[in-house]
């Protein structure tokens, strides 16, 4: 994850405030995966460190942006670090490690897996939300039928790659991965799979957003939980 994010900083923090998909959809699955974790966590890309708030007074947020650490750090700790690197911390530094919105975002998800696993202690949990692996396909999307059904185009799902996506006033670059290869990514480093969820947008979403007419069938959020049997 190279990019430090600081010039979108403001951009960010209204748009994860702002947007009511995270209110609706992208919290109440976050809560739902990590609400009888206790002990010391990590939130992996905590940005301002709204996770940070759900997950309670342990919880270490990690960002490479300072400007959003610098919001984060009213709310609890902070440590700088460029993701998916954890060599700040030494090997069972947390008790679990989870995350929104940022396995996307990393290149190398293989060093996301092993990095974490070295990290979070034997019997610990991973929690990961973002976006569904159909959803970020490049050259995926809706497309209608001349009765105006909406359909998704899977473009390119099976092969690994990356699409640049508008992220206030520049691009940011998605990684894209079919479901496979994530999760035999994590089970290589001793993640084992306990809770998989996948969603559509709420239809509260879907009523704010017109654009989105007639996408209630199109996985849009992926959750996944994993306890560490390295």
């Amino acid at each position: 994850m190279g990019e430090d994010w600081d010039d979108l900083a403001d951009w960010w923090s209204t748009e994860s405030t702002d947007d009511p998909v995270y209110a609706a959809d992208v919290h109440p699955m976050y809560r739902e995966l990590t609400s009888d974790l206790s002990g010391v966590i990590a939130d992996l890309g905590c940005g301002t460190g709204q996770a940070m708030q759900m997950t309670g007074p342990q919880t270490i947020g990690v960002d490479l942006s300072m400007d959003l650490l610098s919001q984060a750090g009213s709310i609890g700790p902070v440590v700088r670090t460029c993701l998916p690197s954890l060599a700040c911390f030494v090997d069972n530094a947390f008790d679990h490690a989870a995350s929104i919105y940022l396995l996307d975002l990393i290149r190398d998800d293989a060093a996301f897996f092993s990095e974490t696993a070295r990290a979070v202690k034997r019997g610990g949990s991973l929690v990961v939300v973002m976006n569904h692996p159909v959803f970020l396909a490049p050259g995926s999307g809706p497309f209608a039928d001349p009765d105006k059904e909406i359909f998704w185009r899977w473009g390119s799902y099976f092969e690994i790659g990356s699409s640049q996506e508008p992220a206030g006033h520049r691009n940011v670059e998605f990684f894209h991965r079919p479901l496979d290869v994530l999760l035999n990514n994590a089970a290589a480093a001793g993640w084992s799979l306990n809770v998989m969820r996948e969603r559509p947008l709420s239809p509260q979403v879907l009523d704010a957003f017109p654009e989105f007419f007639g996408q209630d069938t199109i996985p849009r959020l992926l959750g996944l939980r994993w306890t560490n049997i390295g």
